[in-house]
């Protein structure tokens, strides 16, 4: 790397630090883009409940510490979690583009789904119940609404990020964006349609975020760091795959 390629990389790593780097051109309401929640006693809602009672029995399964797994958003635990749907070792150190590319997606939906689920304050499932989660949750929590999921957002939005730079293997790495999402289900701490409205979130936040932003040369370098990575060989830790692959399948709907 040359010296002005290092100074270059330098200035696009702390370009994401700054304030306004993933602030967006405008403000805009983007709770109108959502169906509001299924009201309570209707059949979404009693279907919402179904799920998050059947999915309590998950507790202590592979599938319920894959979920305690995916909690962590942090753009290093993003990047291993899709380790093994990219075919890629990644991580922070290796590609710290990509990892910040991450990071400035990230800030993008935070705002937005925190202005939503203001807007529609809708009640996260363990609200009066002592049923068990996969993480710690503040139940008296003023702000902590369940509508739509942040990390289905973010979830989403970061697979199609990776689907991006890696189509060829971009149905393994959306399946995976998938499950992040609806590890929040088995989790305990979001309703099914949550999810699904992340996953809309997401795209919509993900599309809003590679057109409307100066992020064009974060992506040069992110690529040129997958195909080194590539090139060296860097395959991801298989005993973790497996145990990714023996957990995958939906609780949403009881299918693959």
């Amino acid at each position: 790397m040359t010296a002005f390629s290092r100074t270059l990389s330098a200035m696009l790593l702390l370009a994401v630090a700054e304030p306004g780097f993933a602030a967006g051109v405008e403000q805009q309401d983007f709770s109108v883009i959502l169906p509001s929640p299924p009201p309570p006693g209707s059949p979404g809602a009693l279907a919402d409940e179904e799920i998050y009672k059947t999915t309590r029995a998950l507790k202590g399964s592979p599938r319920w510490d894959m979920a305690a797994n995916d909690a962590n958003l942090k753009p290093d635990a993003m990047l291993r979690d899709f380790s093994c749907s990219t075919g890629l070792a990644l991580d922070e150190t290796k590609a710290p583009h990509l990892a910040a590319l991450l990071k400035a997606l990230i800030a993008e939906t935070k705002p937005v789904t925190r202005s939503e689920k203001e807007h529609f304050r809708r009640a996260r499932p363990f609200v009066g119940n002592d049923l068990p989660t996969c993480v710690p949750h503040k139940e008296n929590s003023k702000d902590d609404y369940a509508y739509p999921s942040g990390h289905a957002t973010v979830g989403w939005a970061g697979a199609l990020l990776l689907a991006h730079l890696v189509p060829e293997r971009s149905a393994l790495i959306m399946r995976r964006g998938r499950e992040i999402g609806e590890s929040r289900v088995v989790c305990g701490v979001h309703w099914s349609s949550d999810v699904w409205a992340g996953f809309m979130n997401g795209s919509v936040m993900y599309g809003r975020f590679e057109t409307t932003h100066g992020t064009e040369p974060l992506f040069t370098e992110a690529r040129k760091e997958i195909a080194a990575l590539k090139a060296a060989g860097t395959a991801p830790d298989q005993a973790r795959c497996a145990a990714e692959e023996a957990a995958t399948g939906s609780p949403l709907t009881g299918g693959q």
